[in-house]
């Protein structure tokens, strides 16, 4: 199973990336597909997760509004559209998959619950 994340950079407050997850290995249109992050000094948390057709979609309070998640079950890729970036939003993003339903419990937000990582993608905000 791979999961190969791309698109991070370094761009001031107040733009716009979009992270992409190209995966294989794995039954992509049955699985969860999460984005998480690292801050500097900071522990991993979760960013947003997408539901196997993409119907359910849930975000952080910290980023809700300004990101987007989305997937492409043809081409085995999901993407995250930030915009409105702060200097906060300097991490390390990782996408994640699980390959289980969708479900809407707290403990499917957290990094135990997915079973399969990606290297992660360095976003630079400067203010």
């Amino acid at each position: 199973v791979q999961l190969q994340a791309s698109g991070g950079g370094l761009v001031q407050a107040g733009g716009s990336l979009r992270l992409s997850c190209a995966v294989s290995g794995l039954t992509f249109s049955r699985s969860v597909m999460g984005w998480f992050r690292q801050g500097p000094g900071k522990e991993r948390e979760f960013v947003a997760d997408i539901s196997w057709s993409g119907f359910n979609k849930y975000y952080a309070d910290s980023v809700k509004g300004r990101f987007t998640i989305s997937r492409d079950n043809a081409k085995n890729t999901v993407y995250l559209q930030m915009n409105s970036l702060k200097p906060e939003d300097t991490a390390v993003y990782y996408c994640a998959a699980r390959t289980d339903v969708y479900s809407t419990g707290t403990y499917y937000r957290t990094s135990p619950a997915y079973g399969y990582w990606g290297q992660g993608t360095q976003v630079t905000v400067s203010s």
